[in-house]
């Protein structure tokens, strides 16, 4: 709950830049709607309905990053607690912190780390393709097709099915999410014990 909380949170205060970052990486070589950042914050503010105009897909992005977050800490700890119980000499070490508790070695904290990652990925990602479709918004020709969640999903699973639509592009998604994960979890657990909170 606290991992899912928190990455909501993160999620409704930066929408706005994400909003125009997706703007300004999907034009096309001499098709440019926006001539840089200030001006795709303006003509989206002046367009498509002032401040809540930032906010289009914010829901399917809710409604992924819940689970994604959630999942992801759930998965995590779970295979830490699990590996610490079956296998503590192999997998396990003394905290640097507290010697009386174990914590996983580097090398498995990142492998699960990634686990952790892959699988949270794996569940949110449909919500993660509407997101992206909802927030390109007039920029897409099929836009009025797609004005809200559950017409988006349902247009990109009935043009595309799910596998060249709903898990469209996850393999990529793969490359940059499961090493950033490995890493998050693993400075997450170096950070406990170096502020001795184990």
């Amino acid at each position: 709950m606290a991992g899912s909380m928190a990455g909501m949170t993160a999620v409704i205060c930066t929408y706005p830049l994400d909003m125009v970052r997706v703007r300004l990486a999907f034009q096309v070589k001499g098709e440019h709607t926006y001539t840089g950042i200030i001006h795709a914050f303006r003509t989206i503010y002046a367009k498509e309905g002032g401040f809540l105009g930032f906010y289009r897909g914010l829901m399917p992005t809710i409604l992924g990053m819940a689970p994604y977050a959630g999942v992801s800490f759930f998965t995590f700890g779970t295979l830490k607690s699990v590996g610490l119980s079956h296998a503590p000499t192999l997998l396990g070490r003394p905290s640097s912190d507290n010697p009386n508790v174990l914590v996983l070695k580097t090398h498995i904290n990142l492998l699960c780390g990634g686990v952790a990652g892959a699988i949270a990925q794996t569940i949110s990602y449909p919500f993660d393709v509407t997101r992206r479709r909802m927030q390109l918004g007039t920029v897409l020709p099929e836009f009025e097709k797609c004005l809200t969640m559950w017409e988006t999903m349902k247009y990109v699973y009935g043009h595309h099915g799910i596998r060249k639509g709903l898990y469209r592009g996850l393999s990529l998604n793969y490359i940059r999410c499961i090493p950033s994960q490995a890493v998050a979890f693993t400075t997450y657990e170096l950070m406990k014990q170096f502020f001795h909170l184990n």
